[in-house]
């Protein structure tokens, strides 16, 4: 085997975690421990013209912001920076100064935008760095186009070429396809690089598969510390190296990479940003390297909290391909709401809904923690004679409800099906033996994360009727410790805490609009969210 590089992408890719905002501080501890460690290659973050420098973020505007944070008196090169294709004009780049060490760039780009990246790539290089190819979503070129690619890129010389599992879909076959060609075709002067996420688990796994090849090429592989990065995260840096410390020669002097740095920078710097932001193999995660898609988009359905994995996977397949590689918010959510929208309505009872509920109090019970500890308050208040109770997205035990509303999926799919007689659900949910299914658009809002929320749902539909006013119980909004936030554990959901607030100033805002139509009040003391 030929030289075997490691290039660390936390401060780049593991960015993507906690919005690049690691601190100047860290930032600095984060390439001391890296250095320490012996590690080949440092990726320092973006060189990009999207943003304002900010030196507490590994994002910079220009090479010099990018030098001060890499150690005085260093007596080694092998920085780099990358840049995504069309954030960064390569003109504004100075020469490559010789004492810098800060001497490669890294190009990224999508098969769709590869010929202007490659006019990109010559410019870059024309500067005197050594520039890297990172051609995105490699699985999403066919032989043909990736062969072309790789004869492109013989024309310009690079330092190295590589092979990127953007999503962490690729497995061993289809990663030996595409290292054989690249392998048997690429000029071996040129380093093959493979960057790779964990979506299924096998970023460690295809690391050591490429390790495995015999090749005339030199090798690069990118890990983070910690596996930091987007969704499932990368290829450990800890875990590699220790494993090429036990079972590869490491370059000339075989020179082993040191583990403490690296655990120093878990314990002192990562810890605190993965107990707030976790990254690593999940649910969504697996379901978006399945259909080879951006994570984002699977990450923003799992934080809807109303689908069910079918659902997920029923929506990613409506997707346009050309959709699939770059995250588009408004795409997914226009998708969600024609998946939630699809449904028929079922009116039969109508007429005796209204019967019954008209000039009556309208008592809306949602599973917030307010509904266990003011049960007293619900129970005396429900057993008045004017007052007509549902529970909301959950079956209330401490009283026998007149109906229950339900938008959501998984919550009806919890419920005794000896139940669903009395429930009126919104039209994403398709079941025989319903009292009522109404238009899932018809009851949404505009804002946002709470855009479906079931009990901002349940108030819009009451309030089209003649009733003496709503009353609210458990309708709490969201606090930061999750397991305060449901009356009963097994409904918590874990998310981040902005969203979390977000989703009480969505509630707050729609209520207040409601409560200017018809009359809205607590029955429970109000906790997050106030009228």
């Amino acid at each position: 085997m030929n030289s075997v590089k490691v290039l660390d992408c936390t401060l780049r890719d593991g960015g993507y975690c906690n919005s690049w905002k690691f601190g100047y501080e860290n930032i600095k501890k984060i390439i001391k421990g890296l250095c320490e460690s012996g590690i080949n290659i440092i990726e320092c973050g973006f060189l990009t013209n999207k943003i304002k420098y900010d030196p507490d973020i590994s994002k910079f505007n220009n090479i010099s912001q990018a030098e001060k944070i890499i150690p005085e008196n260093i007596n080694r090169k092998n920085f780099v920076l990358m840049l995504n294709y069309g954030e960064y004009n390569p003109e504004d780049l100075p020469e490559y100064n010789n004492l810098s060490p800060l001497d490669g760039l890294r190009l990224a780009f999508h098969k769709k935008d590869m010929a202007e990246a490659l006019k990109l790539c010559r410019k870059i290089q024309d500067k005197g760095y050594k520039l890297y190819i990172q051609a995105m979503v490699s699985l999403n070129y066919s032989d043909s186009e990736f062969l072309n690619l790789i004869d492109q890129v013989n024309l310009i010389q690079p330092h190295a070429f590589y092979i990127v599992d953007s999503f962490g879909a690729m497995k061993g076959r289809e990663l030996t396809r595409l290292f054989y060609m690249t392998e048997n075709n690429l000029n071996k002067n040129i380093y093959i690089g493979f960057h790779s996420h964990n979506n299924l688990q096998l970023a460690y796994s295809n690391a050591q598969k490429i390790l495995s090849e015999s090749t005339r090429n030199n090798l690069i592989l990118d890990t983070a510390v910690y596996g930091m990065g987007r969704g499932a995260g990368n290829l450990n840096t800890e875990l590699f190296v220790e494993y090429l410390n036990e079972n590869i020669l490491i370059d000339d002097d075989a020179k082993h990479y040191k583990i403490n740095p690296l655990l120093n920078i878990i314990d002192e710097v990562l810890n605190d940003f993965y107990q707030r932001n976790y990254w690593g193999y999940s649910l969504p995660n697996y379901i978006s390297a399945v259909h080879n898609a951006h994570p984002n988009y699977a990450g923003w359905l799992a934080e809807k909290n109303t689908l069910t994995v079918e659902n997920m996977n029923e929506i990613f397949d409506m997707m346009d391909e050309d959709k699939k590689n770059s995250f588009d918010k408004n795409y997914i959510s226009e998708l969600y709401k024609r998946y939630m929208s699809a449904g028929s309505i079922h009116e039969e009872h109508t007429a005796d809904l209204i019967k019954n509920i008209s000039g009556k109090k309208i008592l809306l019970i949602a599973p917030g923690k307010s509904s266990l500890t003011e049960r007293d308050r619900v129970i005396e208040f429900a057993k008045r004679d004017d007052v007509i109770n549902i529970s909301v997205n959950f079956e209330y035990k401490y009283i026998e409800t007149d109906y229950i509303f339900i938008s959501n999926l998984r919550r009806y799919r919890e419920l005794d099906p000896a139940k669903k007689f009395k429930c009126i659900v919104t039209s994403n949910i398709v079941d025989d033996g319903i009292y009522l299914r109404v238009k899932y658009s018809s009851l949404s809002n505009s804002e946002g994360f709470v855009s479906d929320n079931a009990g901002l749902m349940a108030i819009k539909f009451f309030m089209n009727y003649e009733i003496d006013g709503i009353y609210l119980a458990g309708f709490d909004g969201y606090s930061h410790d999750t397991f305060e936030n449901y009356a009963d554990d097994k409904m918590t959901v874990i998310t981040k805490n902005a969203i979390f607030d977000t989703m009480n100033e969505g509630m707050q805002k729609i209520l207040n609009e409601y409560s200017s139509e018809i009359s809205i009040k607590y029955l429970t003391e109000p906790m997050h969210v106030k009228i």
